[in-house]
C-alpha cells in the first residue's frame, strides 16, 4: 500500500475536519487559505486515496446511558496467527467493545468497554468478554474520567 503524500495544506484539512467533519467546504477554504475549488479537489482526493475513510457523530454518552468506561487487558491462551483472527473476530461482535488493540508487552489485547455502571460492566464481562476465544485472563481497570477523549488528532 502506497502513503499518500501529504502537504501543509493537506494536513490543514485533516486537523480542521477531524475536529469537525461537518464543516463547509467554504468554512474550510477560508481556514486553509485556499480558494473553494481547489479545496473541494483536495478533500475528493484525500476521500479517493482512503486518507479520509469516513465521517462520524461524536455522541454524548452520557445522554446513551454509556458513560462508564473501563480499560481490560486480556492475556490469551495461543497467539498463533488463526487464534488472533479468531479474538478479533468475536471481539468486533460485542457492541460494548468501543475499541480493541493487539498490544506488545505484557498482555496480549486492550480494550475499551463502554457500559451504563459497573453492574452492567460485571455482566458485559462475565457473558461476553470473557467467553472470547483462547482467554486465559482479564484485568479491568476502571476509568475514574476522561479527561481526553475526541478521536480528533491534534498534530497531523
Amino acid at each position: 500500500m502506497n502513503r499518500a503524500k501529504l502537504d501543509t495544506f493537506d494536513h490543514a484539512i485533516l486537523r480542521y475536519l477531524s475536529v469537525n467533519g461537518r464543516m463547509s467546504i467554504t468554512d474550510l477554504a477560508d481556514r486553509i487559505g485556499l480558494t473553494k475549488s481547489p479545496t473541494q479537489a483536495r478533500l475528493k482526493r484525500l476521500e479517493e486515496q482512503r486518507v479520509i475513510t469516513g465521517y462520524r457523530a461524536m455522541i454524548d454518552p452520557h445522554q446513551i446511558d454509556a458513560a462508564h468506561i473501563a480499560f481490560v487487558e486480556i492475556k490469551l491462551s495461543d497467539t498463533r496467527e488463526a487464534a488472533l483472527r479468531a479474538f478479533n473476530e468475536a471481539a468486533r461482535k460485542v457492541p460494548e467493545i468501543e475499541e480493541c488493540h493487539l498490544i506488545a508487552g505484557a498482555f496480549d489485547y486492550l480494550l475499551k468497554v463502554r457500559s451504563r455502571d459497573i453492574a452492567a460492566y460485571r455482566r458485559v464481562l462475565a457473558e461476553h468478554i470473557s467467553g472470547l476465544p483462547h482467554i486465559t485472563s482479564t484485568s479491568t481497570h476502571v476509568v475514574m474520567e476522561a479527561v481526553k477523549e475526541t478521536g480528533a488528532q491534534s498534530a497531523l
